[in-house]
């Protein structure tokens, strides 16, 4: 038996109106119905209108995925009746999409795997229910604004390929700053179609919709494929049907009969002329297109000297690795800057912006390099920085935590540490090395570590007339 899996991904383009109107597209915060016009609510005699943005940022990830832009494209109406729909009808492309093909690759434990595209399409948005516990009330800010639809050939063969893919997709989206790709606000979500192959023969295949997080998309995938690995196993039958997912008690639960096409009617949109890309326009909109993040890996490993594995890290979040470069030219040493940002930085960075500012963070690495502080003490005042919003040099300066570079001052607080354990010294002198470290951490203690140790340990062996 092997598992199958395709995914038909939504994500929200980051554009200012919706895809068809002048009405605003930033409705996350807004208040319920306040969004609308008569063309998105599909008032009678309203027209439509496309917007020029959306096509540009689906232009770009049609090129990042290496698909065929097809020259003319057309919309149409796919016929259905939901509360938060209040057309009757959604505008989407069906016959003759936007863009056929396509490829992303990605990694699972890190082997490289391939996931073909088989098409991707324009289409907007439908509305939005909100659940209470006096009813389900319909919130129309969300309805037209601008997605497009990635649907994927069945290459996948595991839940957790599938959630690596979504999550390679979302790092290609953000560095095409077209999708902010929040799945908790729902603007990146997906469809999933799994089945389970016997002998080489293709399975009937069951979709799960609406998951919107890594998490639930991995989940509910094991939990269909379990269940059809379980019916196949006994002799039975998977019937082709429609899943919901309840995250809260992690459960399929059944929603419909699977739809066919014909179940929508489609037709051509009639108030729409066919989208056409010319030659010129793609190759401006190439020619604009922001770095790939494999691109930014590749050059993160080839200037900066970073291993792949740190530059994969890095650059999962374009914020994250536009930090990492500002840090870099703040500081002047990439592997330093590396560091810093993962193993201090990355603990702290919970929202949408760095913890503490990139030239901030490179001054206080400069200092460490310099021997102006010891690193413990630096990570100590970025700890204090990072929790009051001050510059950690400031900090540094305050509490007196810059190491001490009075030779004739370290002299003596080694001479006193020699004086104070007899017992270390002879054992040194006896030829148990390590005893030098033992010294070197009692004059450390005394000074609040703000001694250099190399410093203090030269001091020590030039005390003890070591070579």
């Amino acid at each position: 038996m092997r598992t199958v899996i395709g995914l038909e991904i939504h994500v929200q383009l980051k554009t200012r109106t919706k895809l068809f109107c002048g009405c605003s597209a930033d409705y996350f915060a807004a208040p319920p119905n306040t969004l609308t016009c008569p063309v998105c609510l599909g008032m009678p005699g309203a027209l439509p209108v496309l917007n020029r943005r959306a096509v540009e940022l689906a232009l770009r990830v049609a090129l990042a995925l290496g698909a065929r832009v097809q020259e003319i494209s057309r919309f149409d109406r796919k016929n259905y009746f939901y509360p938060d729909l209040p057309k009757g009808y959604q505008i989407t492309q069906r016959e003759f999409p936007l863009a056929l093909g396509g490829a992303l690759r990605f990694r699972v434990d890190d082997e490289e795997r391939t996931v073909r595209v088989r098409e991707m399409h324009l289409e907007e948005d439908a509305g939005k229910l909100i659940h209470t516990d006096d009813g389900a009330r319909v919130d129309m800010n969300r309805c037209g604004v601008p997605l497009i639809e990635i649907v994927t050939e069945p290459d996948i063969r595991s839940p957790k390929e599938a959630r690596e893919f979504l999550r390679a997709l979302r790092t290609l989206l953000r560095h095409l700053r077209v999708s902010d790709a929040d799945m908790e606000k729902g603007e990146l979500r997906c469809d999933a179609n799994i089945s389970i192959s016997v002998d080489g023969t293709m399975g009937t295949k069951t979709e799960i919709k609406n998951l919107n997080s890594f998490r639930a998309v991995e989940r509910a995938l094991a939990a269909e494929e379990e269940r059809q690995r379980a019916l196949l196993s006994r002799g039975g039958t998977v019937e082709q049907v429609t899943f919901g997912w309840d995250e809260h008690a992690g459960r399929l639960v059944l929603q419909r009969a699977k739809e066919e096409a014909h179940d929508y009617r489609y037709f051509p949109e009639p108030d729409l002329v066919p989208l056409v890309v010319t030659r010129e326009w793609l190759e401006r909109v190439e020619r604009e297109m922001p770095e790939l993040p494999w691109e930014r890996e590749e050059r993160f490993v080839r200037e900066y000297g970073l291993s792949g594995k740190d530059a994969g890290i890095l650059i999962e979040e374009p914020a994250r690795a536009d930090y990492y470069e500002e840090v870099v030219r703040a500081c002047g040493d990439p592997g330093e800057a590396a560091g810093w940002v993962l193993s201090e930085i990355l603990s702290y960075w919970k929202g949408e912006s760095p913890p503490i500012g990139a030239e901030a963070l490179g001054r206080l690495i400069t200092a460490v390099r310099s021997g102006k502080i010891s690193r413990t003490n630096a990570k100590e005042a970025l700890e204090e920085a990072i929790a009051s919003g001050r510059d950690p040099l400031e900090i540094v300066e305050e509490r007196g935590l810059s190491l001490l570079s009075d030779e004739e001052e370290l002299r003596r607080v080694a001479e006193e540490v020699v004086a104070e354990n007899p017992k270390a010294v002879e054992d040194f002198r006896a030829g148990k090395k390590q005893a030098i470290g033992f010294l070197v951490g009692q004059a450390m203690r005394k000074t609040k570590g703000r001694a250099d140790a190399k410093r203090l340990s030269r001091i020590f062996l030039e005390i003890l007339g070591a070579n």
